[in-house]
């Protein structure tokens, strides 16, 4: 019999490197209705020397990557079992971990995330669900977006949910009532590269993009870009930021601040076009960029016609953290947590893998 009430905690490392999102969260349903409690949540800030480790990892060779992903799942224990202990957490069912993306190139059947092998369990002490992309891309897809499934489990109120992260993904249903999903461009992942050239982290709130000017031939040039054209199912990952973005603007050498003004609008009418929704939908947006309200307002500016409204700021933080804790649970109970329209695998499917303490479980 299936529990109808689960106590679990989720991970997330996203593209921008901020750090790992980790949620304590109470997972309930009850005829076939999702409700959650977001009890514990917070952020562990990467060290200097993991941000450089895992953006460099793109350059690696396998026996490197493999030592890191030792290194990392090391890591990601002391993470998390320094969380349960500072929280005092004594009902955990398991953990659902994302890991960390280092390779995704489902266009050549491959997509990597570290910090998802078995001794994982061991370290922790606890039941792990893991691995959440591997067998999409073997099935055919994108290996991403999978958080659209939460999107629809969770957050049904709305018309559709857009998360602005590394990279701005969309996810709502369709005519059809299937479920559509898909990367719309880079955010962050670009955002904090100029704002670390000016000695900042990211950009508090778009205060330096709001200071420089839009270069408009760099502008018109990223906004031509191929993928933009493409219809979904389509997924973006760091390798399209160093072979498309980065040879761009090279061409175009400006300041920071000036590099900030132009990307943001470069992102906010990628959005704005990438959204094709009814007027008046009601959009919910989460992720790093909620905090970021000159991108907001450029964002408004382009897509006049919708509602846009930013949560509580645990939701804007952890949101994709939860739905990682959801996604675990739904392979515990064998069922679909991964959708074929979002991802265009060839069927909808149950991911993941399963390491029970000592028993990894396939």
């Amino acid at each position: 019999m299936k529990n109808s009430q689960y106590h679990v905690i989720g991970i997330m490392s996203g593209t921008s490197l901020d750090g790992v999102d980790i949620v304590y969260v109470q997972l309930n349903v009850r005829e076939g209705k999702w409700s959650f409690e977001l009890q514990k949540g917070q952020t562990i800030s990467y060290s200097t020397q993991w941000r450089n480790k895992l953006k460099e990892a793109i350059t690696l060779n396998k026996e490197a990557l493999d030592q890191l992903d030792e290194e990392y799942t090391v890591y990601l224990a002391s993470v998390i079992t320094a969380f349960i202990q500072e929280n005092a957490l004594e009902t955990i069912d398991f953990v659902c971990s994302h890991g960390h993306t280092i390779l995704h190139r489902p266009d050549l059947g491959y997509t990597v995330q570290i910090g998802n092998l078995p001794i994982l369990a061991d370290l922790i002490q606890q039941k792990v669900v893991c691995d959440f992309r591997v067998q999409d891309v073997l099935l055919g897809g994108q290996g991403a977006p999978l958080v659209p499934i939460g999107d629809r489990l969770l957050f049904s109120d709305y018309t559709a949910c857009l998360n602005l992260g590394g990279f701005a993904n969309v996810s709502y249903e369709n005519h059809l009532h299937y479920r559509i999903a898909f990367d719309l461009c880079p955010v962050n992942v670009l955002l904090n590269e100029q704002a670390n050239k000016l000695g900042l982290l990211y950009d508090p709130e778009g205060t330096k993009a709001k200071e420089g000017h839009v270069c408009y031939p760099l502008l018109e040039a990223l906004n031509a870009l191929d993928y933009y054209a493409k219809t979904p199912p389509k997924s973006l990952g760091v390798e399209f930021v160093s072979s498309s973005i980065h040879p761009i603007l090279a061409l175009y050498p400006v300041s920071p601040t000036d590099y900030l003004a132009t990307l943001v609008e470069h992102i906010a009418m990628q959005i704005a076009k990438g959204i094709d929704l009814p007027t008046g939908a009601k959009i919910v947006v989460t992720g790093g960029g909620a905090f970021n309200t000159f991108l907001l307002s450029r964002i408004g500016h382009y897509a006049t016609n919708y509602q846009f409204e930013v949560p509580n700021t645990a939701l804007v933080n952890y949101k994709e953290a939860l739905i990682f804790a959801l996604l675990g649970v739904l392979k515990v109970r064998d069922e679909v947590n991964t959708l074929a329209s979002v991802t265009g695998a060839s069927y909808d499917h149950s991911s993941g893998v399963i390491y029970d303490i000592y028993d990894p479980v396939w």
